[in-house]
C-alpha cells in the first residue's frame, strides 16, 4: 500500500505541466511550477505538518519529533528543464515526502523520540533553465550564493526571480530550519546502474564543473546589401565557438571531459539583419580539475584568435565554477548498509551532473542516492525509470532517513544554522 500511494502521487505530479510526449515543462516560478508547489503544500497540510517558504522560494515540510532540535533534511526539486523529463528532481521530492511519512509512522509506533527532527524540501530553481545559475535555492540556503543577487537574476524576457516568485505567491519570509544532515535520491541520468544491474548508487563524489559566459560582439548590418567582406557577423563567429567547445574534448582521453553549449541567444534576431550580438554559455566537466583548466586555456586562446580573425570583440567570463565535492565515507557506508538490509544491490558511483546535494554537502553530512535511468537518458521527454526501481529507491531513502534522525552521521557534528530566510 505504501508503494502504491507513492506511485499514485508520482504519476499525478507528472500530469502537472505535462507535455504531449510524456515529459514535463515546469520551469522555475512558472504557472506550472506553482501547480506542483501547491500540490506539495496540500500534501503537507493534509498530514498536519508545518510548511515554510523562505526568501528564495525553497519550500520545507517540517515534522517535529524533538522540540528545539535541528532537522535532517531530505528532498530534491520540482522544477524541470524546458520539455524535460518527469523524473528528474520530482522523484526525489515525492520520495522524500513518502519516506518522511513512513519515518513519522515508525516513530509513533515505536514511541522513542529520536534526537533529530525531519524535514522535506523542494529546492527552488535547481535546473537553472529559466534563471541562471542552476542549484540556486540550495546554494542560497547553504550560504554559497547571495540571496539578493539571486533575486535580481532575470530570465530572457527580463523577469526577475523576485518578480516571478511574487507572481506565483511563493516569495516567502519564513525562517529556514537549522539542519544537521541531508539526504537526496535522484535518477542516475546515466547508464551505469542499469547496465551493471544495480538498484542503488551511493554517490561518492561530483565532477569539477566550469562554465564560460561568452559574449560575441559584431556589427549589425543588412543581409542583402552588405558585401561579405564588410560584414562583422557575430553569429558566424559564435558558431565556430560552439564547434571549438565540442572539439576540445578530443585533446583528452575518451570521456575524460564532456562539454557543450546549451544556450545561445542572438540580437536582433531578424531574418534580414546580420547579427550584432550573440550570448552563449559553455559547460566543461571532468573528474580532473586540471583537465577542465587545460580545456579552458585552449578555448581562451582559440577565442582570442577568432576575435582577431573576424575583427570583432569577444568577452569571456568564468561562470558557475564548482569544485569536486566528496561525500562523507560514513554516509556511503550507511547507504550501502541500508541497501544490503533491503536486499538491494548497491555500488558507489560518481555524479557528472550537479545536484542540490552538492551544495548541502558543503555544510552538513550528506548522502546522495541514485536509482537507474533507462538508457541513461535525461533532460528530455524520453527520460524514464521503472516503477519498481523508484519504489526500491523510496525504501532506501526511508532507511537512510530513519538512521539519520536517530543520529547516524551526527557524531560530534555541530548543527548548521542556514542563512536567514529574508536577506542572506
Amino acid at each position: 500500500m505504501n508503494a502504491q500511494a507513492f506511485l499514485t502521487d508520482f504519476h499525478h505530479v507528472a500530469t502537472l505541466g505535462a507535455t504531449e510526449n510524456h515529459g514535463v515543462d515546469r520551469q522555475a516560478a512558472t504557472a506550472e511550477d506553482k501547480m506542483s508547489r501547491d500540490w506539495f503544500a496540500a500534501f503537507v497540510g493534509q498530514r498536519g505538518w508545518e510548511t515554510r517558504v523562505d526568501g528564495i522560494g525553497n519550500m520545507f515540510a517540517l515534522i517535529e519529533f524533538h522540540p528545539g532540535a535541528p532537522y535532517i533534511l531530505i528532498g530534491s526539486h520540482l522544477d524541470s528543464q524546458p520539455l524535460g523529463g518527469r523524473f528528474d528532481g520530482a522523484y526525489g521530492v515525492i520520495a522524500g515526502l513518502h519516506a518522511a511519512e513512513r519515518v513519522a509512522e515508525r516513530v509513533r509506533a515505536e514511541g522513542a523520540r529520536p534526537p533529530f527532527n525531519l524535514a522535506v524540501v523542494n529546492w527552488f530553481n535547481e535546473e537553472g533553465g529559466r534563471f541562471a545559475p542552476s542549484i540556486m535555492g540550495s546554494s542560497v540556503f547553504a550560504g554559497l550564493m547571495d540571496q539578493e543577487r539571486m533575486l535580481a537574476v532575470q530570465d530572457l524576457q527580463g523577469t526577475s526571480v523576485r518578480e516571478a516568485l511574487e507572481a506565483i505567491g511563493y516569495l516567502g519570509t519564513d525562517e529556514r530550519p537549522d539542519v544537521a544532515g541531508y539526504a537526496e535520491i535522484h535518477i542516475e541520468q546515466g547508464r551505469i546502474l542499469e547496465r551493471e544491474g544495480y538498484a542503488i548508487g551511493a554517490v561518492d563524489y561530483s565532477w569539477h564543473t566550469q562554465k564560460l559566459d561568452i559574449e560575441v560582439l559584431g556589427e549589425q548590418s543588412h543581409t542583402g546589401a552588405t558585401a561579405m567582406a564588410d560584414r562583422h557577423d557575430a553569429l558566424v563567429a559564435a558558431s565556430k565557438i560552439v564547434l571549438m567547445v565540442h572539439d576540445v574534448t578530443r585533446d583528452f582521453e575518451e570521456e575524460a571531459l564532456v562539454s557543450s553549449v546549451g544556450q545561445l541567444t542572438l540580437e536582433p534576431n531578424s531574418p534580414i539583419v546580420v547579427p550584432r550580438r550573440v550570448h552563449l554559455v559553455a559547460d566543461l566537466r571532468s573528474a580532473s580539475p586540471e583537465t577542465v583548466e587545460a580545456a579552458r586555456a585552449t578555448l581562451l586562446e582559440q577565442i582570442a584568435a577568432l576575435a582577431a580573425e573576424h575583427d570583432i570583440r569577444i568577452n569571456v567570463k568564468d561562470f558557475d565554477v564548482r569544485g569536486i565535492q566528496r561525500y562523507p565515507e560514513e554516509g556511503l557506508e550507511l547507504a550501502e548498509k541500508v541497501a544490503a538490509d533491503l536486499g538491494l544491490r548497491a555500488r558507489r558511483i560518481r555524479t557528472m551532473a550537479g545536484h542540490d546535494s552538492v551544495a548541502l554537502n558543503r555544510i552538513v553530512p550528506t548522502v546522495m542516492l541514485f536509482c537507474p535511468s533507462v538508457d541513461g537518458v535525461s533532460h528530455c521527454e524520453r527520460e524514464f525509470t521503472t516503477d519498481a526501481d523508484m519504489v526500491a529507491g523510496v525504501d532506501a531513502l526511508t532507511g537512510v532517513a530513519w538512521e539519520m534522525v536517530r543520529g547516524a552521521l551526527a557524531g560530534d557534528f555541530a548543527p548548521v544554522e542556514a542563512a536567514s530566510g529574508a536577506g542572506a
